[in-house]
């Protein structure tokens, strides 16, 4: 039995008037989920641990199985590993936004639709002027910015503390920027303040050096949002992780298929192998066909294929109701369907799981922790009840409501 797990980021949502106080999963034309559900089984997963902040790195890093109080180190080592930079032992790797800022708010976390090629102009003008001063400065190679995909950064500090307070852009839309500045963490006050002044230092000074590049200047003059300040956040270290293979003898070879470096690092960390499609945007306009070409193909080869689709928190986040509606339907048809229709002809059998990592709630904007929805289909499996893939049908499902690494350890059980 070979298993794929298709994710839509952020697809769970809450009821919302516009809809007849229906939940956009309740709303949305989506009958390839609803079919799955009613001829598989369905239920409920906890993704994040208490104590933990409801974010993609530590939802998906918990739907596959890992211990986050064992291998959590923030977002920025995970993106990191994507990238391909090889962290040393003194890194401090921290997700850094491009993001906008207006009226001493923040506006959007993705400074505007930000697109990698005008991204990488404005990192390799902030490495050299605003790194290098500071390298300079303290007489080494103490920070240096690296190019992710489109508004999705990292920052690495050589010798940073990681046990300081970041505030993610995306959870705090149209609230004031400065009371979100990077704090040392209560107990590390005297060990980490240095690492949050350095930081704040950098925030402050991107400001003053972005407003004046040529591509915002541009921006301003066409009345468009501008890419004005960095912003990082989740930083850490160098995680310890045992690979999928070393965890579960059924899985010898495994692949990710991801538009975003977040997932890809995960990926790289647990074992699988990458697969980058052309056109995969992490938007609503990312190449859904050719991702589910990619996950067909992978399933030729590989034991375990997961796959995530960002588009749907994108929508959330922007709160773009029917952005969000339309991306669950593309999801749906473009993606699932295909992936569906493949895997009723193989040969060999083929277990299909399909959830989201968290609620991202058009009206609120922001990820929230509560328990998503999943559905887990196979040629042969017992159905329950439920007729329809949401959050509310899902909550009578058969299997109840799981938490954390139940979902990967129930899943693989099914051989």
């Amino acid at each position: 039995m070979k298993h794929v797990i298709i994710l839509g980021d952020g697809m769970a949502d809450h009821a919302v008037e516009r809809l007849g106080g229906k939940t956009l999963l309740q709303y949305a034309d989506k009958p390839m989920m609803d079919l799955l559900a009613k001829k598989g089984r369905t239920g409920r997963l906890i993704t994040v641990p208490e104590g933990f902040p409801p974010g993609s790195e530590v939802a998906n890093t918990a739907i596959l199985g890992y211990d986050l109080n064992k291998v959590y180190e923030g977002r920025g080592p995970l993106e990191a590993a994507s990238i391909g930079y090889d962290m040393a032992d003194d890194d401090l790797a921290l997700r850094c936004n491009i993001i906008t800022l207006e009226d001493g708010k923040i506006i959007t976390h993705n400074g505007g639709n930000l697109e990698t090629e005008n991204a990488r102009v404005l990192i390799d003008y902030l490495n050299e002027t605003l790194a290098k001063p500071i390298n300079e400065q303290e007489g080494c190679e103490r920070v240096k910015f690296i190019c992710g995909i489109q508004y999705r950064h990292l920052l690495i500090m050589k010798g940073g503390n990681k046990h300081i307070t970041c505030a993610p852009p995306h959870d705090h839309p149209n609230e004031e920027w400065r009371p979100l500045l990077v704090k040392s963490e209560k107990g590390y006050e005297q060990e980490a303040q240095e690492t949050a002044d350095l930081l704040n230092n950098l925030i402050l000074r991107s400001q003053e050096l972005l407003v004046k590049h040529p591509y915002n200047i541009e921006r301003a003059k066409q009345g468009e949002r501008q890419a004005n300040s960095i912003w990082p956040w989740s930083g850490g270290y160098r995680p310890s992780m045992q690979t999928l293979m070393e965890q579960y003898p059924q899985i010898k070879t495994g692949s990710v298929i991801s538009a975003v470096d977040l997932i890809q690092g995960i990926g790289r960390y647990a074992g699988l192998r990458i697969i980058k499609v052309e056109g995969a945007t992490g938007l609503a306009d990312t190449n859904y066909e050719g991702k589910a070409e990619a996950a067909i193909e992978a399933l030729k080869k590989d034991d375990f294929v997961f796959v995530h689709v960002e588009a749907t928190d994108e929508a959330g986040h922007d709160g773009d109701l029917d952005l969000k509606l339309r991306a669950i339907n593309y999801l749906d048809q473009r993606l699932i369907k295909p992936i569906y229709e493949a895997i009723e002809k193989m040969n060999e059998p083929v277990c299909m799981a399909v959830l989201p990592d968290h609620p991202t709630p058009v009206e609120l904007r922001i990820h929230v922790n509560e328990p998503v929805p999943f559905l887990i289909y196979y040629k042969g499996i017992e159905p329950d009840e439920v007729q329809h893939y949401d959050e509310l049908s899902c909550v009578s499902g058969g299997y109840g409501l799981l938490r954390l690494n139940e979902f990967m350890k129930e899943f693989m059980k099914i051989s």
